[in-house]
This record gives C-alpha cells, structure tokens and sequence, in this order.
C-alpha cells in the first residue's frame, strides 16, 4: 500500500451508501478519493462535501453539470486525476458492491500491470445476492463481448479497477462515443489496443442493499451494439501523431 492512490467515484443517489463507502476506503493509507457527483437529488453531493471535511485532503467533491452519464462522470473524473501527483487511479461502485476491503489486492497487482480488474470470473471470483437471471445475463455479456472485441480478460464489465497513472493519461477520452456501462468495455478495450498489460484478481461482489440499479434497457441496447462499434471504428484505439512543437 505504499503506493499512492486516488479513487474515482461516481455517484447518483447513494446517500445511503456513502458513508460506509468512505469508512472502508479512509482505512487505507496511501488512498484517496474523489467523488464525481451527477447532480443527486437525494443529497448525496452535500454529504460528501461534509465527508470531505471529516477527512481533509484525502476526499475531494466535483459537483457535475450537464447531460448526466457515467462515462461523462468518470472522464471528468478522471482527467481531473491525471493531474494529481498520485501513482494509481482506481475504479469504484459508489453501492458497496465493491468492497473497500478488496482494493489493496489490486494495488499491489499494479507492481505487474498497467491495468488491474477487480474479477467475478475467474478462480476465487464469486457472486452474492445475485438472482439466476442477472448472472446468466452478465456472463453472458462477457461473453459476447469478448467475442466480438477479442479481448482476453474474463470480466469485462467490472467496474472495479486499478490503472496506472502513465495508462489512463494515454487514454483518448476525447474520442470516446459510449457513456453508460459500455463505457467500462471501451476504456479496456481501448487500452488493450495501446498495449496496456491487463491483469485480473478475483473478487466477491455482493449486490447493493441501499437504492436502485442503474440498468435500464437502453443499457442493455448500448452493450449489444458498442462492440460492434468499437472494432469498426480503429481511429479510436490508435494512438495519436506527436503535436508539433
């Protein structure tokens, strides 16, 4: 954990999840956190300013505006972060199904990878709370997505992540066309492209227990067409020319 970290997380309506959230991660040295909020109704935005000042200099609080979308969320976020003298920049649910507990395991993977996923997919991986229904609809996600982007890790969709500073600092955010969950597949896959080293370690993700899931149908048509979209469209992976001078 000698590594410094900051933690983007985008929130909309977790109040309820907040706190907690912010217990588990504050245990950590070396973490920070920034809390990317999407205009919340519930309040969840003036709680993590009061948060922020329970714990000074290791949380930080953007108040978006504009059209609302995580991937809008995490690009502000994250090129935000870039700029921080920090060595990781870490992915996280804002709904405790990512367990603050589990965040120094990808840590430490960092040492071997530009890139580390928090996994339900592979040994050690597991799944609580669950019904039959919405695994099979994400294992089957991954799937299809590996199939169409040939991407080689087992969970694709997971939003819980470590980066390297130096990789997400050469992502091209500006060229981006997803926003909702697929957001996640095109930033990976994306990375992948570029030559980013991807690595996984198991992890428990539990279902929340505090408010509503954020998948809709329109999630579900966005997931089956991105794909598609992103092996059409090769400009998006490729690195850009040298500025001039």
């Amino acid at each position: 954990m000698s590594a410094q970290a900051l933690v983007v997380v985008p929130t909309h309506n977790e109040r309820g999840n907040l706190p907690a959230l912010v217990t588990g991660l504050m245990k950590h040295d070396g973490v920070r956190l920034m809390v990317v909020d999407d205009q919340s109704p519930d309040g969840t935005g003036a709680l993590a300013d009061a948060l922020a000042v329970e714990h000074p200099g290791r949380i930080q609080v953007m108040h978006r505006t504009g059209p609302r979308g995580l991937g809008r969320s995490y690009i502000e976020g994250m090129t935000w972060a870039i700029r921080e003298p920090v060595d990781l920049i870490c992915q996280m649910d804002a709904d405790l199904s990512h367990d603050p507990e589990q965040l120094p395991r990808l840590i430490a993977a960092s040492a071997q990878a530009d890139v580390v996923i928090g996994s339900r997919y592979i040994p050690g991986g597991a799944i609580v709370n669950w019904p039959k229904r919405r695994q099979l609809l994400s294992r089957f996600a991954n799937i299809y997505i590996r199939g169409v982007t040939r991407l080689d890790a087992r969970d694709c969709t997971s939003g819980f992540r470590c980066w390297r500073r130096e990789a997400i600092a050469g992502l091209p955010f500006e060229r981006f066309t997803s926003d909702g969950y697929c957001f996640l597949v095109e930033m990976l896959f994306v990375a992948s492209r570029r030559g980013c080293r991807i690595a996984e370690v198991p992890i428990t993700f539990v279902e929340r227990r505090v408010g509503e899931s954020k998948i809709s149908k329109s999630v579900l048509f966005e997931s089956a067409i991105i794909p598609w979209r992103l092996i059409a469209n090769p400009e998006t992976a490729r690195k850009a020319p040298p500025r001039a001078q």
